[in-house]
């Protein structure tokens, strides 16, 4: 067959893209819970009959990059047929966290009656409000993964289109919301079902083998632009350090440490976290396929806006993770927080590693923290328990050519802010103040952006969490610009206020006010005078 040529890449590349993203759509519009129905925090993917992804849908990337992972170890564990669709959220089977709980479904093209290998694989990924463990919402501050909830290997939740309601009772009496559980999962399914129909609606167009020889040549394509960057950038060894605030059980930092060694001879990358330190006892640990997605997520922003973020992306740059660090955490270390304050500081080092490579291309920090607040408990209007999670925006950091926004999800983390309305309608809170931290944003010739404050009054008593970053450590400013301003928390009960650590678990009475202020982003070049 021969070779694609550029508008029959782009086709393909599209189509395979809207696959993604329509699987991304129905997800959200039949969802139970605010946290994807409105938050976003969710992701979908298409895969060849070997597991490799060929197309994401424009969603969170430390879901997409560790995807392949979760893909893979249902492919390894499962023998999965037509109807089937296979579920897991197990961290150290291909997962990420435990909340993170991933569906993966075979698609067969070949005629019926026919035994055959699947031709694609969709999956997608969401994060549910509560998948059990000691607190509320799952993101407690645990000392081992047994406390953090429900853990779920490769198992097949559908079978020849039949539900299995054994399991799913099993997992729906671990966790302290299950009709919400059962909803979102429910529309897990449903979105993997589009995305097969329209996997199949494509082969009928253009054919089984022509759509496997279009896989083919997107993933090489990526591949080609990949070192065609590699190829353009200085030879050398980059380093950098930067540091977790603490692991939320002792007050010690935790450094990451990175080298990227570039090769633009042989057009190859080798990115090595060697002296990063071993894994804590606190949840920040990430297994490594969180350091797999975010080395991808920052060698992907190094390509044009266009290029297919297919796995083939990847071939030029060799990693190396030492196992047992606390970029490569092993049984039964907690990782609840590696999923999202860990994730977003390895972005953070790689960026500033390539910042002395590329120091006209590279941004600021952003906030450098996902601000996870989960509050649960029982609503006094239903009498049931609620779990509510939130990621909270912050500042982006500034660029060499531009301001940094104000009040974003940035990095590892690509979804929104709940609505107002929405968390009032949902949960027993009253949202006092949402608005800018003017002035958080650190000063430059380009200015970081401003982060935001969010207040929430609790109108029963709850369980509180807070799981955040950047209260000790502030996100950089590069080439002189200064720093972003570190993020805070307070809570006032009984008309006292007090600072909270970045990471607690605490118990609150009725009335009490929880004020959240998110960082800033780093400023990029020296404030002109």
């Amino acid at each position: 067959m021969k070779a694609l040529n550029a508008i029959e890449l782009a086709i393909f590349k599209n189509a395979f893209h809207a696959v993604a993203e329509e699987m991304g759509a129905t997800l959200r519009r039949t969802a139970f819970s605010p946290n994807i129905k409105e938050r976003q925090d969710y992701s979908s993917a298409v895969f060849d009959a070997q597991g490799r992804v060929i197309a994401m849908g424009d969603d969170m990337p430390v879901h997409l990059g560790s995807m392949p992972m979760s893909v893979a170890a249902a492919l390894q564990a499962l023998c999965l047929e037509p109807g089937d669709v296979a579920i897991l959220n197990d961290p150290y089977d291909g997962g990420t966290h435990l909340p993170d709980i991933t569906l993966v479904v075979p698609v067969f093209a070949a005629p019926a009656g026919r035994r055959a290998r699947p031709d694609f694989y969709v999956a997608n990924r969401a994060h549910h409000a509560d998948v059990g463990g000691a607190y509320p919402g799952s993101m407690g501050l645990c000392r081992e993964i047994y406390q953090e909830g429900v853990r779920i290997p490769p198992l097949k939740l559908v079978r020849g289109g039949q539900l299995d309601r054994g399991l799913l009772a099993l997992i729906l009496n671990n966790v302290r919301t299950p009709r919400e559980r059962e909803g979102d999962l429910t529309a897990q399914i449903g979105a993997c079902r589009i995305g097969e129909q329209r996997l199949l609606a494509l082969v009928k167009k253009h054919g089984r083998a022509r759509l496997a020889h279009a896989m083919d040549a997107l993933l090489d394509y990526s591949e080609r632009l990949m070192r065609a960057e590699l190829r353009r950038m200085p030879a050398g060894t980059f380093v950098a350090e930067d540091f977790l605030d603490n692991d939320g059980i002792g007050d010690a930092p935790v450094k990451l440490r990175v080298a990227i060694t570039l090769d633009p001879r042989r057009a190859r990358a080798t990115v090595d976290f060697s002296g990063s330190d071993p894994q804590v006892q606190g949840s920040v640990n990430a297994v490594a396929a969180i350091t797999y997605s975010a080395t991808f997520y920052v060698f992907r922003c190094l390509l044009p806006e266009e290029a297919a973020p297919t796995a083939g992306l990847m071939r030029p740059v060799a990693m190396v993770i030492p196992p047992g660090s606390v970029l490569d955490a092993r049984p039964p270390a907690a990782v609840a927080g590696g999923n999202v304050e860990c994730s977003q500081r390895i972005v953070d080092v790689l960026l500033r590693a390539l910042a002395e490579a590329l120091p006209a291309r590279i941004p600021a920090a952003s906030s450098g923290t996902m601000n996870n607040l989960t509050i649960g408990g029982l609503d006094p209007r239903t009498g049931q328990p609620y779990a509510y999670y939130e990621t909270c925006g912050g500042g982006m950091g500034a660029a060499p050519d531009a301001d940094g926004l104000s009040g974003v999800h940035t990095h590892m983390s690509n979804t929104l802010n709940t609505p107002v309305e929405a968390l009032e309608y949902a949960y027993p809170f009253r949202v006092r103040r949402y608005a800018y931290r003017r002035g958080s944003g650190g000063a430059g010739r380009h200015r970081g952006g401003d982060g935001l404050i969010r207040e929430l009054e609790l109108l029963a008593p709850a369980q509180v969490t807070l799981l955040s970053e950047r209260r000790r450590f502030a996100p950089y400013g590069l080439q002189g610009g200064a720093a972003g301003a570190r993020g805070r928390t307070t809570l006032q009960t009984n008309g006292e206020e007090r600072e909270l650590p970045g990471k607690c678990n605490l118990f609150v009475p009725a009335g009490a006010v929880v004020r959240l202020e998110s960082p800033g982003g780093g400023g990029w070049g020296k404030p002109k005078p």
